[in-house]
Parts: C-alpha cells; structure tokens; sequence
C-alpha cells in the first residue's frame, strides 16, 4: 500500500474539499427554525342568569264559593352566551437580518449553535454567504470551485493499493465520514427552514455575481441534480499514473464534470447516504 497526496481527477493534487457542502453550506449555516406553539380553541361558556320572580299576594274572598283556580305562567329561562375573552398571543420577535458584509459574525454564532465544535472545525469561516453562493454555482455547471470551498480539505492523505493494478484504497473514503454524518444528521425539512431563513442574504450574495431575483433556488435544484446523476461503480476503479497525479483507467469515469469525480472520491457508501439525503431536499424543494 502506498500513501499519496494526488486523486483521480481533472487534476488529482488539488484539495480534497468535501463537495457534499457545495450544496448544503447555505443551508446548515442558519440557525434553528423557532416552533409556533399552537394552542386549543377555546369555547364559549355559556352564563345562565338568576331569574328573580316576586310574590303574587293571596286574596281572601267572602264568597263560600271558591274561585276556580288559575294557574301562573312558568318563568322563561334566559340563557345568555358570551364569548370569553381572549388574550391576545404576544407576536414574537424577529431579529433583522445583518447586511451581508457584516453576516459572518451572526452566522457562525448561529452555526456554532447546531453544529459540534468536531463539525465547525471543518468549516471555513470567513465570508460564508458568498463562499457558498459562487461554490452551489459551479457545482451547477459541472465544476468544482477551489478557492471557494466552503470547508477545510481532510488531514489524511488520499491512498492507492498497487497490485497488479491500481486502485483507492477503501481507507481513503473514511476521510469523508464527518462530512457525511453532519449531512445525515439534518432533516430535509429542517435543511429547508434554516434555508429559507438567510434566502435574502444568499439571494444578494448571488445578484453580485450578475444574477437576479431569486434564481438561486433553481441553482441549487441543478446542483443537486448534478451530484444525484454521479453513476455509482459496482466494483473497483482502475487507476493510472499520469505524472504526478492519478486518474480514473476507464474514460467513462475519467471524462465525469469535476463535481461528480469528487463525489466518486467519498466512496460508495458515503455516495449513497448523501444522495439519499439530497433526493428528500430536492423533494422538499420542489413543495
């Protein structure tokens, strides 16, 4: 076995950036979505009013006949409804925005809250939005943003086995594992909702780069479809050694766009735990 710092890829050397954040750092970087409480319906009571009836005085007569007996009429009843009185729900606050040069200090405070300090490790932290925004955008095109990745390359080096042919050393893909369990670990609701709530920063960050409107989400829907359409290998990945760098024997995974032969560098296990999760964010996307 031999250790290497070059992948198969358009150039094998380059940063190992974990591409799944290509799609989700825009996502993950929002806080916690607050829960509206909803409370019963309440009924209305109904009051019954005291009906005070005065006595009726008792004549005596002379006359021996009696008088024939009338009888009085029943007081009606009189039921009053009312409707309680409702106090009304305090509206709760909502915190504005900051503007987008001055977003990174609020989003990592938020980031910091949902994620472990073993996961913000893995984050570059400066310039998050725009960061993202310019990597989601390339991922859409087939392409792979280096200077814009949104997170720290892994520490171990990438390993090939040299036999009668070359191959990845299964241990290579164990690299991506925190990646992958941060990215399993949200619901896609969830994803959407922390989304959703930095959307007119991303949407800003996005029309700097001569976009307009809110044409991100249609971006990141292609990302997604361009990693989801990464084939899955059933067996090894020959190798061969060009220089200094390695890639893929076979042209039908050598000529992949650059985003999907970074995807094929997680292995295929990681490939389809993360596939899985952007089919249900696709999903709710689509909603």
């Amino acid at each position: 076995m031999s250790e290497h710092s070059s992948e198969p890829t358009v150039k094998s050397g380059s940063s190992n950036n974990n591409l799944i954040f290509a799609v989700v750092i825009l996502i993950i970087i929002a806080g916690v979505a607050a829960f509206i409480l909803l409370k019963p319906e309440e009924q209305p009571v109904q009051v019954v009013e005291d009906i005070v009836t005065e006595e009726v005085p008792v004549v005596e007569y002379q006359n021996p006949e009696p008088e024939p007996e009338t009888s009085e009429p029943e007081p009606e009843l009189v039921v009053v409804e009312t409707a309680p009185e409702r106090t009304p729900e305090p509206v709760p606050e909502v915190e504005p925005l900051p503007t987008l040069n001055e977003s990174d200090e609020v989003v990592v405070a938020r980031m910091d809250e949902l994620l472990s300090d073993q996961v913000m490790s893995l984050m570059v932290t400066d310039d998050l939005i725009r960061r993202g925004v310019v990597y989601v955008d390339n991922i859409a095109k087939g392409k792979v943003a280096l200077s814009h990745a949104p997170v720290e390359r892994p520490k171990e080096s990438f390993k090939v086995i040299e036999g009668d042919i070359l191959t990845i050393d299964p241990n290579s893909y164990e690299r991506y594992t925190p990646y992958v369990k941060l990215f399993t670990s949200l619901s896609a609701a969830q994803v959407i909702r922390m989304y959703d709530e930095y959307k007119p920063l991303i949407n800003e960050a996005y029309a700097e780069i001569g976009y307009e409107g809110d044409a991100f989400t249609g971006t990141l829907e292609e990302a997604i479809d361009v990693l989801l359409g990464t084939p899955e290998p059933k067996g090894e990945m020959p190798l061969v050694r060009n220089s200094v760098t390695y890639q893929y024997a076979y042209s039908e995974w050598e000529n992949l766009p650059d985003a999907q032969k970074q995807l094929l560098r997680m292995g295929p296990e990681n490939m389809k735990k993360v596939k899985a999760a952007l089919r249900n964010i696709k999903a709710e996307l689509e909603k």
